[in-house]
């Protein structure tokens, strides 16, 4: 059973950038397209970023495309989602999991989500 487990959050400035990692274990991640989502208090968790290992291919919900970069490494079993130019409003506690892209391109997650990492955007 891969495990994934996410690090790299903090305390940042507006305009700052983060680079969050994705790390799996139990097993490897070309099987999978890997998504990032995010949950910020109060609301519900939404999609940010995906990345399927056939291109590869990336994914990016609207409010982040141009600013946050999602790649990933399969030899070290490994997705980053760097992010830049980052806004108070992308505060929030980020996760990724493991899942798929439909044909819409919308990702799905197959399993249940981990304990994500806190990005905090300070204007």
């Amino acid at each position: 059973q891969v495990q994934l487990v996410e690090s790299g959050g903090g305390l940042v400035q507006a305009g700052g950038s983060l680079r969050l990692s994705c790390v799996a274990s139990g097993g490897t991640l070309n099987k999978y397209a890997i998504g990032w989502l995010r949950q910020a208090p109060g609301k519900e968790r939404e999609f940010v970023a995906a990345i399927t290992w056939s291109g590869p291919t990336t994914y990016y919900a609207d409010s982040v495309k141009g600013r946050f970069t999602i790649s990933g490494d399969n030899a070290k079993n490994t997705v980053w989602l760097q992010m830049d130019s980052l806004k108070p409003e992308d505060t929030a506690v980020y996760y990724c999991n493991k899942g798929g892209v439909d044909y819409r391109g919308t990702f799905y997650a197959y399993s249940g989500w981990g304990q994500g990492t806190q990005v905090t955007v300070s204007s």
